[in-house]
């Protein structure tokens, strides 16, 4: 990688944020378990932080899904790398995102599960890149609203490298 990163999310502005939306989803969900479905393999470390502040029960899963390979921006095509383990038929799912931009891998992901019958489908991201969107998607709880940066770190890759930074990073300078 030709380039600099620079923190956008520091590791305290994460931890705080991903509390919120912990307590916000455990108020939501009150009286009710929630399964969570991880969209590997950005979104791992904000599901485990996540489910930590989440006080009702807690199922999870895992699915891949693959829309950019090796590049920086979304291919359009879409492809599921991993299924479900199990069913998730009258369940209250959360999917957890890392970041969605332009939408289509999520939108794609959407029909895929409400196809499968569950109770209620809710969205958690914990970065939004609204000036990309090219699908519309209702996103229930969002970390962070970002620009139009390339972001790395908490998760996040680039060429599969920088998930294990604990903050959220700006890619400045790909060359």
């Amino acid at each position: 990688m030709t380039g600099e990163i620079q923190v956008l999310i520091s590791q305290e502005e994460l931890s705080q944020r991903i509390k919120e939306l912990g307590e916000k989803i455990s108020a939501d969900y009150a009286g009710k378990e929630v399964h969570l479905i991880c969209v590997l393999k950005g979104g791992v470390m904000f599901m485990s932080d996540l489910s930590k502040y989440i006080s009702v029960p807690v199922t999870m899963d895992f699915m891949a899904v693959s829309s950019y390979g090796n590049e920086t921006s979304s291919s359009g095509i879409v492809k599921i790398v991993k299924d479900l383990d199990e069913s998730i038929e009258s369940e209250d799912v959360i999917i957890v995102e890392d970041i969605i931009d332009s939408g289509r891998t999520l939108s794609y992901l959407l029909q895929i599960l409400k196809d499968r019958k569950p109770e209620s489908i809710k969205i958690c991201t914990l970065l939004d890149k609204p000036d990309r969107r090219i699908v519309d998607v209702e996103v229930d709880y969002v970390g962070f609203e970002i620009p139009d940066y390339y972001v790395l770190g908490f998760g996040l890759d680039f060429e599969q490298k920088y998930r294990n930074l604990p903050y959220i990073g700006k890619l400045v300078g790909i060359e």
